[in-house]
């Protein structure tokens, strides 16, 4: 149990964080499944347009920390062969 004030207040504050990093997340993988979606359909113009919108949530996840550059680097560069594939 925390017993000092500054102990208190990151307790605190790494709960409002976790929420914070969660929903960051979870809107990343949400514009990674549409990507995955239009794949999955075929439709080239949708995934592409469904990427373009993605790279800049993936890249921001990287900007606040709460993903890896690396990871959101293999991510994309997955993300952007299968959408090239579709032709």
């Amino acid at each position: 149990m925390a017993n000092t004030p500054q102990a208190k207040k990151r307790i605190r504050r790494n709960a409002r964080r976790a929420v914070v990093n969660h929903n960051r997340i979870s809107r990343i993988r949400t514009f990674v499944k549409k990507v995955e979606a239009a794949i999955e359909a075929g439709d080239k113009t949708e995934a592409a347009t469904a990427l373009q919108a993605a790279q800049p949530e993936m890249a921001r996840g990287i900007a606040t920390g709460v993903l890896h550059k690396n990871t959101v680097a293999r991510k994309f560069s997955r993300l952007t062969k299968k959408v090239a594939e579709l032709a």
